[in-house]
């Protein structure tokens, strides 16, 4: 399996070095780790160009738009020239919060431009944002992951028509995220990113724990079952989705 979506930061876990070594112990074959701000796309960097199967993402999460600067872009430029950088990510746009929604658009549209400018995938945050971030993605030539899908039949197959995987999560296996398996039960795995978004959205049985890749697992026997598919059929496709995009 791929874990299309996560946050390896060393201070939010104990014993790191040996989280790494059980993850990779477990049937995940990479992990894509994002950044959301300076230091956590260095880190994600680093990160990356430590471990073979570690592959990072960077960007400007929607929650630090209003701290970054002209010089920011300048360096992300650099920066996803790096070989273990295969996305723009977190961005995008979050209005749950009192916001300047006007900042956050610009910010991720210019994220946008240099993700079509570069011809490298995005991975992109929605919280209550649909509609604007539909809009400014079909505005440029990009293709990537909608994080943490959480929308209607109708915005899935908007979105997979402009070229995005959709990304499903611990969420799935929520009590009250009935809706969402409805919805996810009828869109083809061909179009489906396995992610578990940790340290945040522990899946059941554990939550109320600090998630890590390593309860991929239950989300992808969650997914199965949801799909009617095998653990194994649902584990290939959606490794083959996200190999398909990154170019991996």
């Amino acid at each position: 399996m791929i874990d299309a979506h996560c946050h390896l930061e060393k201070n939010e876990y104990n014993n790191f070095s040996s989280l790494i070594d059980d993850i990779f112990k477990e049937d995940i074959e990479l992990i894509i780790t994002n950044g959301c701000d300076l230091p956590s796309n260095e880190e994600a960097i680093e990160l990356s160009n430590k471990y073979q199967n570690i592959y990072a993402a960077i960007g400007f999460h929607p929650a630090f738009a209003d701290k970054i600067s002209d010089h920011d872009y300048c360096l992300l430029e650099e920066q996803i020239k790096n070989k273990k950088v295969i996305a723009i990510g977190e961005i995008g746009l979050d209005y749950y919060y009192n916001c300047n929604k006007d900042i956050q658009k610009r910010v991720f549209e210019k994220q946008l431009m240099i993700a079509q400018k570069y011809n490298i995938p995005v991975i992109v945050h929605n919280r209550e944002a649909t509609s604007d971030i539909y809009s400014l993605i079909k505005k440029y030539n990009v293709r990537g992951i909608i994080h943490c899908f959480n929308e209607n039949k109708v915005w899935a197959q908007k979105f997979i028509d402009l070229g995005f995987l959709l990304g499903v999560n611990g969420i799935i296996t929520f009590k009250n995220a009935e809706t969402l398996r409805k919805v996810i039960k009828d869109i083809s795995l061909e179009y489906i990113a396995l992610e578990t978004d940790a340290p945040f959205l522990t899946p059941a049985p554990f939550r109320g724990q600090k998630n890590s890749p390593l309860y991929l697992k239950y989300i992808c026997q969650k997914l199965a079952e949801i799909k009617e598919n095998t653990y194994y059929e649902v584990a290939k496709q959606t490794t083959a989705n996200v190999k398909r995009l990154f170019d991996l």
